[in-house]
């Protein structure tokens, strides 16, 4: 069916050539039907796809979300027919069953339901999401089934028999090695890694406390409590994902870091898993942080992340020089890493030559030169830049700039005919320059070799799916910085919540920027030894759009709520 719909949607007028062609690049690329990887690209809604096919094939539509089918109907298929067509019984009338589909002329499917049940069927159409959501929902999440299993082993196999090692105790270690081995632990983790995967995290947080064991994953920015294995499996659970990162099972005082990569199916399809691994000591245990690097996820187009048409304008300009350096500041977690990657892929071309030092390289981008640092060895960012000027380079990407001596160096590359790129932990871009002369850059450093600023921060984004209007209150939205005339006629918006949120209300996240270009005037006030807040008004008079004021652009444009923005920014 997907050649079909594709060309019956474009003849339609509801996705643009363009759209179809990224559509079926990423089909081949990562799977999965064309519907699906449409409305996941926002080419066409949910609801749009599903009112199209039904007027299309002239078969009903329904939503899932506002039924409540019985356990009498969902009876009449077994959960592996169901999941194998994607279907689902929603209805029975006498000897006839209606079936909820997402590719009404799919023959094979409804004679195999007739043939089995013995019922005449008749189709309607629902979307991919809701399907597979309310499949979950009548026959069990197929996830939730699994843990369930391996849970009962863990009781099965009597988890009391192993003991919690306390620090002051002698380990054996091939018998922690090997609780860490039995099939219900190793499965239990592999569940955790690929259920994080499914929903979405970007981290998965393994806590020992001392009367609870709990797994938390972070989504679009907010932590969510998942589940709570046996705190009797915490050192099973902490050694093999040791084990899996090839770190030290025996070293339980010092933190440690590690990666693991492993290779699976996700869907049906191949997928590489790549997790940044962070061990720490705490009171009750080892505390586990596993960050997910998810290739698929990564956002390599500039114009896609969020800048404002001046912003992004200001920032090309500034990645296009020759020369200077150009420095994106925010918290851990707000995107740096994105945002310098896009950037390294906008100019990467066959005519440069691009080097990285990173702490960790966190994905492999092809024709760039990466190199990992090893601070155990002495190869760190201050001595790699060194080397690098060795190396003919024409840009060089410094992970982060954390001490003088790696300030120095950057500044150096920056005016000898370098472009160089790097992050700072800063709250907004005009304070980054004086952080840099708090590690002791001279203010004529900083004035002559840095050409533009970005702050950014990461909020959530409304889910197209259930997005609906709402009233606006102006006091609010005067108190978050619009204009009392603005704020009187602004149409809002939120996300009603619904399974592909997890009821939320939001699915995704964006990024807010502010683009502070180093001109003239800029260049003396630092010369002058001007303030942050100095340096932040006069950014300002020239046209720079603070975090706020990008906050601001979102809400107009229905991406964000005004509580998104208040959470992630201060006023100007």
């Amino acid at each position: 069916m997907d050649n079909r719909l594709g060309e019956l949607l474009l003849r339609n007028g509801l996705i643009t050539d363009e759209q179809l062609q990224e559509a079926l690049a990423a089909q081949r690329q990562h799977g999965g039907r064309l519907g699906a990887v449409l409305t996941a690209s926002d080419a066409i809604t949910e609801q749009d796809l599903v009112d199209f096919l039904s007027r299309h094939f002239g078969v009903p539509s329904v939503d899932l979300t506002q039924l409540e089918i019985t356990e009498a109907v969902i009876s009449i298929i077994p959960a592996d027919v169901s999941r194998k067509y994607t279907i689902l019984p929603v209805s029975k009338a006498g000897a006839r069953v209606t079936i909820a589909m997402i590719d009404p002329t799919n023959v094979f499917a409804l004679d195999d339901i007739k043939f089995m049940t013995g019922y005449d069927v008749e189709p309607v159409v629902a979307s991919e999401p809701a399907l597979r959501a309310a499949i979950d929902k009548y026959y069990g999440s197929t996830h939730a089934v699994e843990l369930k299993k391996v849970m009962d082993d863990i009781e099965e196999a009597a988890v009391d028999d192993l003991e919690v090692l306390e620090e002051e105790e002698d380990m054996d270690l091939a018998e922690l090695e090997e609780s860490a081995e039995e099939a219900p632990v190793v499965r239990l983790v592999n569940i955790i890694l690929t259920d994080a995967i499914k929903r979405g995290a970007s981290d998965i947080h393994i806590e020992p406390y001392e009367k609870e064991y709990r797994v938390r994953y972070r989504i679009d920015g907010i932590l969510y409590e998942m589940m709570n294995p046996p705190l009797k499996l915490r050192e099973a659970i902490t050694s093999r994902i040791k084990i899996m990162a090839r770190l030290d099972i025996a070293e339980k005082r010092l933190p440690q870091d590690g990666r693991i990569k492993i290779k699976t199916k996700l869907g049906g399809r191949p997928k590489d898993l790549d997790y940044r691994v962070s061990v720490l000591p705490t009171l009750f245990g080892e505390k586990i942080v596993l960050r997910l690097l998810d290739k698929d996820n990564l956002m390599l187009d500039l114009a896609k992340l969020g800048f404002e048409q001046e912003s992004l304008r200001v920032f090309e300009h500034a990645i296009s020089q020759p020369y200077g350096m150009v420095l994106v500041t925010g918290p851990t977690g707000s995107g740096k890493t994105n945002t310098l990657y896009s950037a390294l892929s906008q100019i990467n071309t066959p005519d440069v030559n691009i080097i990285t030092a990173e702490d960790p390289v966190e994905f492999n981008l092809p024709g760039i030169n990466q190199v990992q640092m090893k601070e155990a060895i002495g190869l760190n960012f201050a001595s790699s830049l060194r080397s690098f000027l060795r190396q003919d380079p024409n840009i060089v990407l410094v992970g982060e700039i954390r001490d003088f001596e790696t300030a120095e160096v950057a500044i150096k590359a920056a005016m000898t005919g370098h472009l160089v790129l790097s992050t700072l932990h800063t709250n907004d871009a005009p304070s980054t320059i004086n952080r840099m002369m708090n590690m002791g850059v001279e203010p004529f450093l900083v004035a002559t070799s840095v050409n533009c600023v970005v702050a950014q921060r990461l909020v959530r984004r409304i889910c197209s799916r259930c997005k609906e209007p709402i009233d606006a209150h102006p006091a609010a939205l005067m108190n978050c910085g619009f204009a009392e005339s603005e704020a009187q006629t602004l149409q809002l918006y939120r996300g009603r919540g619904c399974d592909r949120c997890s009821n939320t209300g939001y699915k995704g996240r964006i990024a807010l920027y502010e683009v502070m270009t180093i001109g003239d005037e800029i260049r003396e006030m630092i010369l002058s030894g001007a303030s942050a807040y100095e340096i932040r008004q006069k950014a300002l008079q020239l046209g720079m759009v603070s975090l706020r004021g990008s906050g601001l652009q979102k809400i107009r444009d229905g991406v964000t709520t005004s509580e998104e923005v208040m959470r992630e920014t201060v006023a100007n």
